[in-house]
């Protein structure tokens, strides 16, 4: 593969983003050898960034608000998922927890995953 190297500094990352930027503007065909390079490119850097720059996971209630954001669901959306508006209102305001039922009938309806909504979070109190 032509000018493949590993990213071990921050020049080696510069030079990675910019050898990959031409890819997003002209995408090479599937199989073709500038694909497998922007394929290996890609793989480089996303384990470069996730090594120095880690992103992370969403609280599950930070989930769900997200989920709302994006598919412009309101609060009372929640509530039919919940089958209470006071409630989805607890949930949001992190004054109750989620249990497991609520889990599993925001993960089926809204498709939000349920590994996602279990994770530990801060409750206010």
């Amino acid at each position: 593969m032509e000018n493949i190297r590993a990213i071990r500094n921050e020049s080696d990352y510069d030079w990675a983003l910019a050898e990959i930027e031409p890819y997003f503007l002209n995408e090479p065909e599937p199989g073709t050898p500038a694909a497998d390079r922007f394929d290996v490119l890609a793989d480089l850097i996303e384990a470069y960034e996730g090594k120095h720059w880690p992103i992370e996971p969403a609280d599950p209630i930070e989930a769900i608000r997200y989920k709302m954001e994006v598919s412009g669901l309101k609060q009372s959306d929640l509530a039919d998922v919940l089958g209470s508006a006071s409630r989805a209102s607890e949930i949001l305001n992190r004054k109750r927890a989620l249990t497991t039922e609520m889990v599993f009938k925001i993960s089926q309806k809204w498709q939000i995953s349920a590994e996602s909504l279990v994770s530990p979070y801060h409750l206010e109190v």
